[in-house]
């Protein structure tokens, strides 16, 4: 996959001021407020800015932690990890692989089979429902 690359000007119309502050600015939106922290959807997230596919909603479990929270994306390639030292802490950043929009981060206390959780912001993503059969 191309990689999206779009001025800061560019972002700013397309997405809404919170969209392009998590996403664009590395912010991270209030927990306990996401539209997606409740893990009871079926379908697949996608990045809200780039569209790339991100996490299937079969892998989100409730992490307590007030994100939307999965245990792997929906393949190895669609996510890219950074380190981050930021706000004193260590941690590890995960971004779309497909456009670098910040996602959140990934932390080695989430549940089998991998020991993973991926801690998202909701604003970063988009549901796209599985269709009824």
């Amino acid at each position: 996959m191309k990689k999206v690359k779009k001025s800061d000007e560019q972002w700013r119309e397309q997405l809404t001021e919170e969209q392009f502050r998590v996403c664009r600015l590395a912010g991270t939106e209030r927990p306990f407020t996401g539209e997606y922290q409740a893990p009871n959807f079926s379908g697949v997230f996608h990045c809200v800015c780039c569209d790339q596919a991100l996490f299937d909603a079969q892998h989100q479990f409730d992490a307590g932690c007030g994100w939307p929270s999965y245990w792997q994306p929906i393949s190895p390639d669609a996510l890219t990890e950074h380190t981050d030292n930021s706000l004193g802490m260590a941690r590890v950043e995960v971004v779309c692989s497909g456009c670098d929009a910040h996602l959140g981060h990934v932390f080695p206390d989430g549940p089998a089979p991998t020991g993973l959780r991926y801690c998202i912001n909701s604003v970063a993503l988009q549901l796209k429902p599985t269709p009824a059969d």
